[in-house]
């Protein structure tokens, strides 16, 4: 059975940082690429950031080019996520999925796989 746990959210005052997690299980993790998706209060999924199997590649949605980095861990199955410079709009949901043979994709729908989501509240 697949499982992506993710972890790390809170609450954070803009301006500051925040490193997520994504604990995978049942299946070949290094295999495959790897996506966060975030959901705001209210919104749709938005695409944040995709990273290649072998973490090469990495690729970032205009929003957060430049304050996030997307990383992984073969060895420990796991994804990660650093949010640096966080500002009130980055206040979601964020949740991590895969889907084999997708290298990167902004629709949620077509990932086979997700998690349940950390919340992440940018407040002061």
């Amino acid at each position: 059975e697949v499982q992506l746990q993710a972890s790390g959210g809170g609450l954070v005052q803009p301006g500051g940082s925040l490193r997520l997690s994504c604990a995978a299980s049942g299946f070949t993790f290094d295999d495959h690429a790897m996506t966060w998706f975030r959901q705001p209060p209210g919104k749709g999924p938005e695409w944040v950031s995709s990273i290649s199997f072998n973490g090469a590649s990495t690729y970032y949605a205009g929003s957060v080019k430049g304050r996030f980095t997307i990383s992984r861990d073969n060895a420990k199955n796991t994804l990660y996520l650093e949010m640096d410079s966080l500002k009130s709009e980055d206040t979601a949901v964020y949740l991590c999925a895969y889907s084999p043979g997708i290298l990167y994709g902004y629709n949620l729908d077509e990932y086979a796989y997700r998690g349940q989501g950390t919340l992440v509240t940018v407040s002061s």
